[in-house]
């Protein structure tokens, strides 16, 4: 299967569970890697046949910066869906990472695959 990846997307948005974290939109980066048959664009060099990669940048940081959720969990499973709602897209895996959220580490992260 071959890849398209989207790498170190910012995005700004409510994520959290403590009090101060449900005021002030704070800044995640993203980066999928997306499972996609690129056999058809490469024969063809038809924009047509390819997954259109800027409007999944665009549907994942769109609904990123609207949402609100509590947990990068969430948020990840959210993500993965509207990616996977693409046409062509066969699989995606979303790593979002938080800076600051840990103490002695400069970002936590969570990936999921679906």
């Amino acid at each position: 299967m071959d890849r398209i990846f989207i790498r170190d997307l910012e995005v700004q948005t409510i994520i959290g569970t403590l009090p101060e974290e449900r005021v002030k939109k704070q800044l995640l980066i993203l980066n999928l890697e997306i499972a996609v048959n690129m056999n058809r664009a490469a024969e063809t060099d038809d924009l047509f046949q390819a997954v259109d990669y800027s409007r999944v940048e665009e549907l994942v940081k769109e609904t990123a910066e609207a949402s609100s959720f509590q947990l990068l969990e969430a948020l990840a499973g959210k993500l993965c869906s509207i990616v996977k709602s693409v046409p062509g897209v066969a699989r995606v895996r979303i790593t979002i990472d938080k800076p600051g959220a840990a103490r002695f580490a400069r970002s936590i992260a969570v990936s999921m695959e679906r």
